[in-house]
């Protein structure tokens, strides 16, 4: 009989390079699309540098309010699973709890780039990652990929996707990946 595998967790982040005062419709919309994924594939959603300080719970209540995609149940159901998690932004590194983290950009610093194929081999050797996600035109701020431990092009042809296109294919491609080895 074959040995079951512990497949590392897998953290979907999303790094707000909005506004950081107040909550716009943006963020709400990209969390209430992010929120169902997550929760089908089994990952975390970790929200970096949010205007949420201090007050999650209540955040949750409105995100889950104000949004028609699945009614906001996953945002809820994330939260009260202690999968959806808050930080402020990094300026010096990740919180440790993370894992690997894995800044996501179609222009990968050759140095840090990391194959997809060998991303999957870290989550099937029972390491935790955390794949970043930056909202927003500009992608990751530099900063962010400098203290990144890896770089992933998902396209590996150095094509930009859309925040909510990465936030859709990124968790897919990986969980697909995973359960195949199961």
């Amino acid at each position: 009989m074959k040995a079951k595998r512990k497949i590392g967790r897998v953290t979907i982040g999303l790094y707000n390079t909005y506004d950081r005062s107040r909550i716009h419709d943006i963020h709400i919309r990209t969390i209430a699309r992010a929120s169902p994924i997550c929760y089908a594939f089994d990952m975390n959603l970790a929200l970096f540098g949010f205007p949420f300080k201090d007050k999650q719970s209540s955040i949750v209540e409105e995100l889950s309010s104000s949004t028609t995609i699945s009614d906001g149940v996953y945002i809820k159901k994330l939260y009260d699973e202690g999968r959806l998690l808050f930080f402020d932004f990094v300026e010096r590194g990740f919180p440790p709890q993370l894992g690997i983290i894995v800044a996501t950009t179609s222009k990968p610093d050759e140095k840090k780039s990391i194959k997809f194929s060998e991303l999957v081999d870290i989550c099937l050797g029972g390491k935790s990652i955390a794949l970043i996600i930056g909202l927003g035109r500009k992608g990751l701020p530099s900063n962010v990929k400098q203290i990144a431990d890896y770089h992933l092009d998902i396209t590996s042809k150095r094509i930009s996707l859309e925040t909510c296109t990465a936030i859709g294919a990124i968790p897919a491609m990986l969980y697909t990946a995973l359960f195949m080895q199961k």
